[in-house]
């Protein structure tokens, strides 16, 4: 059962063309889809264009049947499309918890179950709960922001580098989270760790110069030559 399919998707920033031709789909029984590449190869538009906030200039997005452009980002996130950005654009003069609870705001009749399941999942948020969500560490603001995208409940969940930035320890316990998230929800990680990343995938796309070079299993992919030799040699 297919939750998101991209079908045939060119993006432009005003004359230069950042994605070329790329379809892939995103199906609601899936743990973990990975979407790795280099920096700058257009991991990042897709996703925001994924998620209303870039328009395509070809092809479709389609979000649990609905063509994207018929949606607001907004109305995106109500149908069950969660993007994390990799800013993680959190509002650093508010708290832990008014930014998990700005999260909600598509699903506010059951914000405090979906808050303690998040502080379940996360307790340093819990403990932190009065903070400032800008004193925090960069590890726990990737914490509050997660916790942020799994307030609206989302089925799929979109993360933009969640280990970006992070220290080894940490970003193990990322992946070692989002394993624990996709039991529930459907992930999408684009990610620069890839063989963590396609550790975790039961599918993965490798994204090059704007287009899919290649797509097959998480494990088809941490075998391939292509895979191997360009991003697995260190």
């Amino acid at each position: 059962m297919t939750g998101i399919t991209v079908d045939e998707l060119d993006v432009h920033y005003g004359d230069l063309q950042v994605l070329w031709d790329v379809s892939l789909e995103i199906r609601e029984d899936d743990s973990v889809v990975a979407i790795v590449g280099p920096n700058g190869t257009g991991k990042s538009t897709l996703l925001k264009t994924m998620s209303g906030l870039i328009t395509p200039t070809d092809g479709t997005v389609e979000i649990f049947g609905t063509d994207s452009r018929n949606l607001s980002p907004s109305e995106i996130v109500e149908r069950g499309f969660v993007h994390v950005s990799e800013e993680r654009n959190l509002f650093g003069d508010l708290s832990v918890y008014e930014n998990l609870k700005m999260g909600a705001y598509t699903e506010r009749e059951t914000f405090e179950e979906t808050l303690e399941e998040v502080y379940d999942m996360f307790p340093i948020l819990e403990e932190r709960n009065d903070q400032k969500a800008g004193t925090l560490s960069g590890g726990q603001q990737q914490m509050v922001a997660i916790g942020r995208g799994l307030m609206a409940k989302p089925k799929v969940l979109a993360l933009d580098e969640p280990s970006g930035g992070l220290a080894p320890q940490l970003t193990n316990r990322v992946f070692e989270k989002v394993d624990e998230i996709s039991d529930d929800v459907t992930i999408v990680l684009v990610e620069q760790h890839v063989d963590q990343a396609l550790d975790l995938a039961n599918r993965a796309y490798l994204l090059e110069n704007g287009r899919i070079a290649t797509e097959g299993t998480g494990q088809e992919l941490l075998e391939s030559d292509r895979v191997k030799e360009s991003y697995l040699s260190g």
